[in-house]
């Protein structure tokens, strides 16, 4: 065997025990997923989770150092399918993308209610790091929420407190829906869909260069 073909065997080798590395990586996470979506953090150990992942617990320790790594690899990938849920409205007309993204959002919350809890409370106890992925999220909405209003995806400070505060609010009344989901999730979305063009109205009056929408979204 030659050099090259040394070398090309032993990339080959690498790059397969990569790409099985990182399945088995999705694979663990996924089943976090399961287990997380319904359960609490501390309702679960290591042993239960190597348990339904059908693994040692010593490979989960491997990929992930601790049940907190663990924990906050799962918050990171739902938080990333949330964020992929508004980004996949891109080419739709601006009313109806408005409209995908907080029902998008809203079913989220609806099939994954303990990590959506985790992810806007704080996650155990006071979790600086879920904080910091749940600031995230609300900095990505808020930057698409001002691509469709103004073309900017850095509104002016008033613009972004007014959002953030309508964030806080979706969060609000996301979480009590969740305790009381005595509302339709279309009557809920329809709440805040008026709640944001209400703010984009206040934000008008404050910031004349972000004009609000001329008719409601149909």
């Amino acid at each position: 065997m030659n050099n090259s073909q040394r070398v090309g065997r032993g990339a080959s080798e690498t790059e397969g025990g990569s790409e099985r590395s990182q399945a088995r990586r999705a694979e663990l996470i996924a089943t976090g997923r399961r287990l997380f979506a319904d359960t609490s953090y501390d309702a679960l150990s290591m042993d239960d989770i190597a348990r339904h992942a059908g693994v040692a617990k010593g490979l989960i320790y491997y990929y992930f150092k601790s049940k907190r790594g663990y924990y906050l690899a799962i918050i990171e990938e739902s938080v990333a399918e949330l964020v992929a849920r508004a980004e996949r409205t891109r080419d739709l007309p601006p009313g109806e993308r408005v409209r995908q993204t907080i029902d998008g959002y809203l079913r989220y919350a609806q099939h994954h209610q303990a990590a959506y809890r985790a992810i806007v409370t704080g996650g155990v106890g006071f979790d600086s790091q879920v904080l910091a992925i749940r600031d995230a999220v609300r900095e990505r909405l808020i930057s698409t929420i001002g691509e469709l209003a103004w073309g900017l995806s850095e509104p002016p400070a008033v613009a972004r407190l007014a959002l953030i505060g309508w964030m806080a609010g979706v969060e609000g009344v996301t979480l009590d829906w969740l305790q009381r989901p005595e509302l339709a999730r279309e009557e809920v979305r329809a709440l805040l869909e008026r709640g944001l063009r209400d703010t984009l109205c206040a934000i008008e009056a404050f910031a004349p260069q972000c004009p609000a929408p001329t008719a409601p979204p149909r």
